[in-house]
Formats: C-alpha cells, sequence, structure tokens
C-alpha cells in the first residue's frame, strides 16, 4: 500500500512536486539515535510527544546529528571515533549519501548546517598531527568536501551556528585522542580546553580559555539561544569529588558565568554533564548527568537552581520555551511543561546521548 512518505517521495523524484519541506513527511520535532533492544543500531524522528515518526537503520553505534534547515534531511554521526555521517532522506528513509573524513581523520559525534543549508561543518579529529579541525561540505554538490580550518583548539566536539548565521561557536573539549588507543585520554595532565567562536571561513573573533585550575575540566555540549548566549557542559577529568562547577554560560566579549548548584547535588553529578540546553525565550537552562540519573533545571538570569528532576540513565534534553523533553538509556522519553509532565513514552530502545531538536 502507498502511504503518504512514499507517495510524496515518489511525486519529488518525478519533479511533480514542490521542494518537500520538513512539514512533508508529518510531525517530527527531534532526531535522536538509539541501541534497539535486538544489539542494532539507528536514528530515529520523534514527534513533539516522544512518538516515533521515522527510523533508519546505522552501521554502528551513533551520536548526535544535523538537521538540514529546511528540507527534511539529516546527517547522522558516528560515536568518536567513528569515521561514517549519513545523510538520510527522511521522507523515504534512504540513505543518500556517506560521508568520510580524510586520511587520519575522525569525526566527533556532531555537525551544523549553514542557515540557508548550502554547507555542512563537521567537527574532526586530525589525529595524525593532535589538531581539532572543522570540515566543510557543499550540500548542492552532493556533500563534496570543498575545504576544512582549524578548531583553534584540540577535540572540537559539539559546534553549532550562532544566532546571526555568520559564526559558529566551537566546543574544544582539550583531550587528546588517537583511535589506535580507542577513547583512552592522552593528554590530561597538560589538557587545555576553550570555547572558540569564528567566521563561517575560520577566522577567530572571540575565544574563552578557562583558568589554569579548571583546565581538567574538558568543555563538551553546547546550547545555543536565540539572544547569542551559549550554555556550555563540562566533563571534569579529575577526581570526580573536587570537581568545580560544570555548566556555564557566555556571550562573546563578555566574562562567562559559572551557575552554582547546590553541593548535594552537584556531588550526584560526578563530574559530568552529558548534554545540555538553553531556551532565551523561557530563560532556562537544562542539563543531564546520566552518571547521576540527574537532570537538573536552572534559571540563567539568576543561576538558581529551578527544578531537580530524578531521571535514570537520563541524557538527551532539549528546551522549546518552558517546554522540556527529555529521553534515557532505559527507553523513557519525557515531555513537562512548567513542572508538570505533558507524556511520557517507553521503548526498548537504548536512547543515545542526545535530542538533536528541528529547526
Amino acid at each position: 500500500m502507498t502511504n503518504r512518505r512514499s507517495f510524496m517521495a515518489g511525486m519529488a523524484a518525478v519533479g511533480l512536486c514542490p521542494t518537500l519541506t520538513w512539514a512533508s513527511i508529518g510531525p517530527t520535532s527531534y532526531i535522536s539515535a538509539a541501541r534497539k533492544n535486538n544489539g542494532a543500531y539507528a536514528l530515529f524522528g520523534l514527534n513533539h510527544e516522544g512518538g516515533i515518526s521515522f527510523e533508519v537503520p546505522l552501521p554502528d553505534r551513533g551520536h548526535a546529528a544535523a538537521a538540514h534547515p529546511r528540507q527534511p534531511e539529516i546527517v547522522g554521526f558516528a560515536r568518536r571515533p567513528g569515521r561514517f555521517a549519513l545523510v538520510v532522506d527522511c521522507v523515504d528513509g534512504l540513505i543518500r549519501q556517506v560521508l568520510e573524513p580524510p586520511r587520519g581523520r575522525h569525526f566527533y559525534g556532531h555537525g551544523t548546517y549553514t542557515t540557508d543549508g548550502k554547507i555542512l561543518f563537521t567537527s574532526e579529529n586530525d589525529f595524525e598531527n593532535s589538531n581539532g579541525m572543522i570540515g566543510v561540505w557543499s550540500v548542492d554538490r552532493w556533500y563534496e568536501r570543498i575545504g576544512e580550518f582549524p578548531s583553534n583548539g584540540i577535540g572540537p566536539h559539539d559546534v553549532k551556528l550562532m544566532p546571526d548565521g555568520k559564526h559558529l561557536v566551537v566546543a574544544n573539549g582539550g583531550i587528546e585522542t588517537h583511535p589506535d588507543s580507542g577513547r583512552q585520554k592522552l593528554n590530561i595532565p597538560v589538557m587545555e580546553p576553550n570555547l572558540t567562536y569564528m567566521t563561517l571561513k575560520g577566522d577567530v573573533t572571540d575565544q574563552l580559555v578557562l583558568p589554569r585550575r579548571m583546565h581538567k575540566n574538558s568543555i563538551r555540549h553546547l546550547g545555543v539561544g536565540s539572544d547569542g548566549q551559549v550554555a556550555f557542559g563540562m566533563q571534569w577529568q579529575g577526581d570526580v569529588h573536587s570537581s568545580p562547577a560544570l555548566i556555564g554560560l557566555h556571550k562573546p566579549g563578555q566574562t562567562p558565568r559559572l551557575l552554582e548548584v547546590p553541593d548535594h547535588l552537584h556531588q550526584r553529578l560526578k563530574g559530568y554533564i552529558g548534554s545540555i540546553a538553553y531556551s532565551a525565550e523561557s530563560g532556562l537552562v537544562a542539563a543531564t548527568s546520566p552518571r547521576g540519573n540527574l537532570l537538573l533545571l536552572m534559571d540563567a538570569r539568576t543561576g538558581h537552581l529551578v527544578e531537580a528532576i530524578e531521571e535514570t540513565d537520563v541524557c538527551g534534553v532539549a528546551l522549546r520555551g518552558t517546554e522540556l523533553i527529555r529521553s534515557a538509556g532505559t527507553g523513557e522519553i519525557c515531555v513537562s511543561s512548567e513542572g508538570d509532565r505533558v507524556s511520557r513514552e517507553s521503548y526498548s530502545h537504548q536512547w543515545d546521548n542526545h535530542l538533536v531538536p528541528l529547526a
């Protein structure tokens, strides 16, 4: 039987309908990778209430994804030190392109598009030279690699487009790794994480470097608000019982703010923030710690704790105003608003680290 998605895909293939948009495939609000109960890996589209709208197989464990700002297309990235990034047509669920980094590189699990969707940027590790790189891919030329530039740090993990559409922000985690050593961290005593802002050509416009006493605080994940404020989540590489603040806020040209969490909750984080989200509209920051089975909701304006939510193995998180959606390795997906639960879905999948909201 022909369904709406296959009908629309067929019409587009023969040029009988206009360019497809995200609305063409029905309600999809988020993307997440997961491990299924049979051991296979996949990328999933999720609707507003956490229901599954589509599923695409992955050859190995995924991490995060980049969603095209206009057309129903995503790029799913392998978990570090993976070398695949799959371009997926979300109308028919087919893999349209397989991206591979140059020799001596691997992806770091994240990427972002330009506002017009013509260019994809990917965070990469030049492990032969211990340098972070940003790969540049042309969407109009079937994702041909057309350039690259330094990330200006080691271990670039998350990379996001700033709301002006003219700058990138990169979380250089500072940790040196090499595929021959798996996920072993090779430079902890001398690591230097930073948050780097740059033009779309790679010219650095601002850089935040943490104080020396915090040099083991790897900046990993980012949440960017429409006001240009960046929330960053960190992972402490020292003794977890003496970890400093793990959640920060920053605007280019300004002094960073580190959000303090009550000590009994801070200790439960175990030095690890797995994912972070920020909404300028509500002024809320959400940060998760799967190791501590805890999600913290913070007020970005005051820096105060709004709510601490207990959730086993919680990691994926997104904010739309005051609406909060979170996912967990237990298979749970929960949507809540202003403290009230709206919906909860339970699956047999182990949801991976991130929930990627569509534009």
